[in-house]
């Protein structure tokens, strides 16, 4: 099982994968080679990306990202605001302070990479960072970014079997694999999806730490939505792609009181479509949200619990908690055995995982028995099935937080629908899952997060640099 504390992660937007992961594996680097070496031996830094980093990493501030890590900044920890107070030094000057501790020469225009046409093997988002030493050592490092932020180096990929101090799965009291396993643990022991996943949980932790962490992950999405519905203006990256949310805000806002908002059996979906919009347009811009369980897809589960904040009466915090927790097990269960990256399986790993967490925490707030909850997260994948990658100009912008909005909905009608039958459905959530994963190994690599195909072809005529000019400066905005 994956922990809550490893697939809901603040960071910065605008991609888990493609942004979170680069700057973790520049942190990892840091750490790896000062184990070995001092960094004041540090003459030289390279960096090369590969395949959909390189494709797209322009429009995702890949290159940035990774700058930001290599300086000693964290996803969770940067002020965003002042992003590019940090970059000055690199792009004005071509100085480097690697770790805030020693001042190297570095030029983005040639020392780092972009091999776009080149996939190593075992993943598509991969970036090598090198390291040329005082006394002409070499040290470099290979990692991948395989989503949601989740990182591993070249070792890992290469001896998976080896025990790299992560607990295994049957330390934990009730373990499981697949959707079946999981649902056979709850029936057996007569508990909820949250009641096993923090049975779990409180394994390694302390529940007051793992109820202090999921608070703190519901007040960056309440957070994120709340700033996404006071800012305004063109989001970064040459598409001139309006932001909506606080026009939208404020349509709402002045409609409550009016008739037609209470006849309109749909209204609640009006502000779900403004939750969503508003996190993902933050994350577009740069800004702080939580892996959930990627970027990319950041709207949909912050969307769903706003739902059941403002639009159920059972509304608690204890069921915020109760919320990510069964989101967390339908995550994990994807990501094991399929993946929520855009880049390996299309966005049905992105948006489809993030609907079918959804669909299943919301059917077992509404009552759901752990069969209803499965049957919920099977109907949110099922119906994304086949959804491709291709953002525009390699940005997250279009059709990314639209579609956020779509896949909000369809869980909340996932969660309904489910909670209205008796748990039970022709299609399996694991069987629905490895369909996921057949169909995202049959796709075409131009549907997989690489702007080369689908509608990520209209920007050709659009925007020249998004993906081969200058990096999205983010910080400006």
């Amino acid at each position: 099982m994956i922990s809550v504390f490893d697939l809901f992660k603040i960071g910065i937007g605008p991609s888990s994968s493609h942004t979170v992961g680069p700057m973790v594996a520049a942190n990892l680097f840091l750490t790896s080679l000062s184990k070995q070496f001092k960094l004041t031996d540090i003459t030289k830094l390279e960096i090369e990306l590969y395949g959909s980093l390189a494709a797209t990493g322009k429009g995702h501030a890949t290159d940035t990202a990774i700058l930001l890590g290599l300086l000693g900044h964290t996803p969770s920890t940067i002020d965003t605001r002042l992003t590019s107070q940090y970059l000055t030094p690199i792009f004005s000057d071509k100085k480097m302070n690697v770790s805030g501790h020693h001042v190297i020469d570095f030029d983005t225009e040639h020392d780092i990479y972009w091999y776009d046409d080149t996939v190593l093997p075992y993943h598509p988002n991969a970036l090598t960072i090198r390291a040329l030493l005082a006394d002409d050592t070499q040290y470099q490092q290979t990692y991948y970014s395989v989503g949601g932020g989740f990182v591993i180096n070249d070792d890992d990929a290469h001896n998976p079997d080896e025990d790299h101090g992560t607990p295994t799965i049957d330390i934990v009291p009730y373990p499981f694999n697949t959707a079946a396993e999981l649902l056979e643990q709850c029936r057996q022991h007569k508990l909820s999806v949250s009641e096993l996943v923090l049975a779990n949980e409180c394994h390694y932790r302390d529940k007051e730490e793992i109820f202090a962490y999921l608070d703190s992950i519901w007040e960056v999405m309440q957070s994120c939505v709340e700033q996404g519905c006071q800012n305004s203006g063109i989001l970064p990256g040459g598409l001139d792609v309006k932001r909506r949310a606080q026009a939208l805000y404020l349509q709402l806002c002045a409609e409550k009181d009016k008739p037609i908002a209470k006849t309109d059996k749909l209204a609640a979906m009006d502000w779900v479509d403004l939750y969503a919009l508003a996190v993902n347009e933050e994350n577009a811009n740069g800004g702080n949200v939580v892996t959930a369980p990627t970027n990319g897809a950041a709207g949909i589960i912050p969307a769903v619990m706003c739902y059941y904040r403002d639009f159920l009466s059972n509304y608690s915090q204890v069921g915020a908690h109760k919320f990510l927790l069964n989101a967390t097990a339908i995550g994990s269960l994807i990501k094991q055995n399929a993946s929520i990256s855009g880049a390996e399986v299309g966005c049905q790993g992105e948006v489809g995982s993030a609907c079918a967490m959804a669909a299943s925490a919301l059917a077992e707030i509404m009552g759901g028995d752990p069969a209803k909850c499965l049957n919920a997260a099977e109907i949110g994948i099922e119906h994304n099935l086949g959804l491709t990658c291709d953002p525009v100009g390699g940005l997250v912008q279009v059709p990314c937080i639209e579609r956020n909005a779509m896949g909000a909905v369809k869980a909340i009608n996932a969660a309904r629908l489910a909670c209205r039958g008796n748990g039970q459905h022709f299609v399996s959530l694991d069987k629905a899952i490895e369909t996921m994963k057949q169909t995202g190994a049959d796709m075409s690599d131009k549907y997989k997060e690489t702007a080369r195909g689908g509608l990520a072809v209209y920007a050709d005529n659009r925007i020249p640099t998004a993906t081969h000019g200058v990096s999205v400066n983010y910080s400006q905005c």
